[in-house]
């Protein structure tokens, strides 16, 4: 989808607003400064520029063309930067001021769709992660381009992606941002309890307040990777590390650029350096009382919106090792606005 000036404010939709609201300077300025996800792709490269050196390159979601530009310093002889918000016209006049005209090309419009100017490429970058790693799907992007673009043998950066789950004590925070429908001024809004509840929070966690070892959920090889394992269900066992209370469950992921001679990698927990990420919180309809030891296992399932592809359906079922009943919650992450611009980040 090329999206122009041309689509009326009233008749777009989630899918419009997703890549007009991308347009928007503030958007990449908050990404630009991430400086664990820009300072990673950067070493990544610049470390590694023997990989790049008279290569091909396709930077998928170029943006701002930061990824391209690291290419093309790196030793590239054409790198394609293709976006379908109109923040690439930006970028071209960014391409150009810095010297990267013939090098760089960039390309208008959605991958699926537009022509590019060769065929294979000896590399694909892009930054495709969203919240919780697949909300807004555009890995799906990434790998119809990896399908169609890349050459035998080729490189992805990054090329490795895994996503964890634990469990946390949140107490105050949920009685702020759940439990605060029960008595509204003396009114009873706890109607609206159940929808807050349901929809998951991008925030930053403090390390102190996760109550359990963490657990690998979802592993990504991208180079191997199928849309269709994109869907899927993962068992998980957390046990706990204190006497305590869970009040949600916490995710985020680690990334890594394992092609490369000199690793580079980071993560988007809560024991790591601030990304823009943060980590997605899915809080609980009740309070689970732990121990130290004991075991909580379940079961985190997690697809695509049948109605809009961008969205995420995710449940999870949990419960003691004790107990004989699992408690099971539907949780939905939709498109709106990027959590920046958007004050719950979601719906």
């Amino acid at each position: 989808m090329d999206l122009t000036n041309d689509v009326p404010s009233d008749s777009m939709t989630s899918r419009d607003y997703y890549a007009d609201s991308y347009a928007h300077f503030g958007i990449h300025e908050e990404m630009l400064k991430d400086n664990v996800r820009t300072g990673s792709y950067r070493s990544a490269i610049e470390r590694n520029g023997h990989l790049f050196k008279g290569k091909t390159v396709l930077d998928v979601g170029c943006g701002t063309g930061i990824l391209s530009m690291f290419a093309a310093k790196a030793g590239a002889s054409l790198v394609v930067g293709v976006d379908m918000s109109n923040i690439i016209d930006q970028a071209q006049k960014i391409i150009e001021a810095n010297g990267f005209k013939n090098t760089i090309t960039l390309v208008k419009g959605k991958l699926e769709e537009v022509e590019l100017p060769i065929k294979q490429f000896d590399i694909i970058i892009s930054e495709w992660m969203g919240y919780f790693l697949l909300y807004e799907s555009m890995l799906d992007t990434v790998l119809d381009a990896r399908d169609r673009y890349l050459k035998p043998g080729g490189l992805i950066f990054p090329d490795n992606a895994k996503l964890y789950v634990a469990a946390i004590e949140d107490q105050d925070y949920k009685d702020e941002k759940i439990n605060f429908w029960d008595n509204v001024y003396g009114f009873d809004y706890s109607c609206i309890k159940d929808i807050a509840l349901r929809e998951p929070l991008v925030d930053t966690v403090e390390l102190k307040s996760v109550v359990t070892d963490p657990c690998l959920i979802k592993h990504i090889n991208l180079l191997t990777v199928k849309k269709e394992d994109l869907t899927f269900t993962a068992p998980f066992t957390l046990t706990a590390t204190r006497d305590d209370y869970i009040h949600a469950f916490l995710a985020w992921f680690d990334i890594s650029f394992d092609c490369t001679h000199k690793k580079v990698q980071f993560s988007t927990g809560p024991h790591a350096q601030y990304t823009h990420w943060k980590q997605t919180v899915f809080y609980t309809p009740s309070t689970v009382t732990i121990s130290e030891g004991q075991k909580l296992i379940g079961n985190l399932s997690c697809a695509p919106n049948a109605r809009n592809n961008r969205d995420l359906d995710i449940s999870v079922s949990f419960k003691l090792a004790t107990e004989q009943e699992a408690t099971k919650v539907e949780y939905k992450m939709c498109v709106v606005l990027p959590y920046r611009y958007h004050n719950c980040g979601f719906c």
